[in-house]
């Protein structure tokens, strides 16, 4: 194991569960955890088993991962219970992961008021938990709770904790600066020391950002010899969010030298990974964020841009593309040739770089992005933008129209009832069909009819099942006139995932674009032959 080598740890699926704000559904964690085994993150922490439904669904049914490591996360056994018979490690020794991740206190003061217990029973409850977990799945992992407020006030007991985790096999100790208000000097100094006691190379650092200080924490850890850095993206987290992997990452790879599992392809795909987090949890994506946001590598016109052209060194820090972004001039905007052909080498694309149709699409992604469309949260929908520009989408169908009745009474038991009815035209080759369909809702319903006429035709979407819908306002000072924008999950009997995106000032228009969107990509990527008209 190299000295530079450094683990990073995803806590978004729980950590950034904890947000004002934000829910995660069972669709959007497996998303999420996809995409970050796709970049190479080594753990990431899927949530902890039992605590509610949307967790347990998760576990059930967890991801295949190829490069990452799934987490459950849980806590030490109780007091006056033994490992083997405690309800919550077995939860967790059940969950199916490779690796648990067990939290205990390390703080005196905690223990005895939180958990009005003695300090040796304490300690017992954390070397028995993860010599449990330990035995059990590939690696035990302790975060150390409030360790830092803990070392301030006894040094000796929170070592003492530390340690009996260490001793009991835990692969990492994570030092948890759990309320935030730990400076980076402070933090520096105190894994310097813990240092002398365990081993780098098995020493962890989690924080908060409650002073702002969470991502000069955690590099200052690795800085005293931590190897293990756990966080989330966007800096997700409860009151004012865990550290920022997004921004940490490029930190550690490309100013400190440290090497990691991500590639420079990899890194390449942090600001794809950060928007298209916000976008499945449909908020605006930050503007100034580090390294990924838009104004990132904004430059507005007059000295600055002068500067730029002649040498971006003058004003950007490191070249955007190292972390997907891009340059943008304000007054003579970038192409944004390089971010469309590393697209589509994602997709599985392969195409002269010098084709005219680049330039076209670039121009068309640009005009969409404009009018509300977000294609870092919808891949399958800039698949088929991209491929259409190319001339590969066949015309599987035709809608010629389609009309929504939504209707809400109260029926003769006294009861209110809402009810969607759908009517669509579709042209194929055999001809040109009108049906009808309810549905639990306008979206429904409208798919419903869909495929009473395409499922004849087209036997592959079957399967296809809508898992998530999400509705984000554009305009929000228009009211009830604004524009909208939809975004749609969709998945197979294959457990393959796909999102599309709708855009309209009218809310079902822009959930028919999204769904229509949807049933094309199914019908491409399965290879089915066209019968339109």
């Amino acid at each position: 194991m190299g000295d530079k080598r450094v683990y990073f740890y995803d806590s978004t699926l729980r950590d950034g569960a904890q947000t004002q704000g934000i829910d995660f559904s069972a669709a959007d964690k497996v998303t999420i955890s996809r995409e970050l085994d796709r970049v190479g993150i080594d753990y990431v922490e899927g949530g902890w088993p039992g605590s509610n439904p949307t967790d347990d669904a998760f576990f059930a049914d967890l991801p295949a991962c190829k490069r990452t490591r799934l987490a459950a996360f849980g806590m030490t056994r109780r007091a006056g219970r033994s490992a083997d018979n405690d309800p919550g490690l077995n939860a967790l020794t059940g969950a199916g992961t490779d690796v648990i991740t067990i939290f205990g206190k390390t703080w005196d003061f905690h223990v005895k008021v939180a958990l009005d217990i003695g300090l040796d029973e304490n300690i017992a409850m954390i070397a028995d938990s993860i010599r449990h977990a330990a035995g059990n799945v590939a690696e035990a992992i302790f975060d150390a709770e409030h360790f830092f407020d803990g070392y301030k006030e006894n040094q000796n007991y929170a070592l003492q904790c530390i340690k009996a985790a260490h001793d009991a096999g835990a692969r990492w100790v994570v030092l948890c600066d759990t309320n935030g208000g730990t400076l980076p000097h402070e933090v520096e100094r105190i894994v310097k020391e813990v240092s002398e006691h365990i081993p780098g190379d098995h020493l962890g650092i989690h924080c908060h950002d409650d002073t702002g200080n969470a991502v000069a924490n955690s590099l200052a850890a690795v800085r005293s010899g931590a190897r293990h850095v756990q966080g989330t993206l966007n800096g997700l987290g409860e009151r004012c969010g865990n550290a920022n992997l997004v921004s940490i990452i490029p930190s550690l790879v490309l100013k400190m030298g440290y090497e990691t599992n991500m590639s420079p392809d990899d890194m390449r795909q942090l600001t794809h990974l950060s928007r298209l987090v916000d976008e499945h949890l449909n908020r605006a994506p930050n503007r100034g964020a580090p390294y990924v946001g838009e104004s990132a590598f904004a430059h507005k016109g007059g000295v600055h841009v002068s500067a730029v052209e002649k040498d971006p060194r003058s004003y950007e820090h490191i070249e955007p593309d190292l972390v997907g972004n891009r340059r943008h001039i304000v007054v003579s905007d970038q192409s944004g040739r390089s971010n469309i052909l590393a697209r589509f080498r994602e997709i599985g694309l392969v195409i002269d770089p010098l084709d005219p149709n680049i330039a076209k699409l670039v121009e068309t992604v640009k005009e969409q992005e404009f009018n509300g469309y977000a294609y870092d949260g919808a891949e399958a929908s800039f698949e088929l933008l991209a491929r259409r520009a190319l001339g590969e989408v066949p015309d599987y169908f035709h809608c010629s129209s389609f009309r929504v009745i939504d209707e809400r009474r109260w029926n003769a038991k006294g009861e209110l009832i809402t009810l969607s009815e759908a009517t669509v035209k579709v042209a194929l080759s055999t001809g040109e069909y009108m049906t009808v369909a309810e549905g639990n809702g306008p979206v429904n319903a409208l798919d419903a009819a869909l495929r009473k006429v395409l499922i004849p035709v087209y036997p592959q979407l079957e399967d296809l099942r809508l898992v998530d819908y999400k509705v984000r306002i554009l305009t929000p000072g228009e009211g009830t006139r604004a524009v909208t924008r939809v975004m749609i999950e969709s998945a197979d009997s294959h457990g393959e995932l796909w999102s599309t995106v709708g855009v309209s000032a009218n809310i079902i228009d822009a959930s028919y674009n999204a769904l229509r969107d949807s049933i094309i990509f199914k019908l491409y990527r399965d290879g089915a032959n066209p019968v339109a008209a």
